[in-house]
């Protein structure tokens, strides 16, 4: 299961808006917002795009995608 709120934290940091990140993934602009509100999963490519575009390291990518938990702390600069 996505930990939504962690997504959401790294969205939030990447100063992208949801519109944004809907045109650099692919992913219609409806389906980001549903997928972010639990209606429905990720799929692969979604995952492998969203990491990608985030730019999530593959321990942030697994922890919010695949419940392995680290500890995120994120730095603001």
């Amino acid at each position: 299961m996505t930990d939504l709120e962690m997504l959401k934290k790294k969205i939030e940091e990447s100063g992208m808006t949801m519109i944004a990140i809907s045109k650099k993934t692919g992913i219609v602009r409806e389906i980001l917002y549903n997928r972010l509100k639990g209606k429905g999963e990720f799929n692969a490519s979604e995952i492998a795009v969203l990491t990608k575009v985030l730019c999530m390291s593959k321990m942030e990518r697994d922890a919010i995608f695949f419940g392995e938990k680290i500890e995120y702390n994120a730095t603001v600069v």
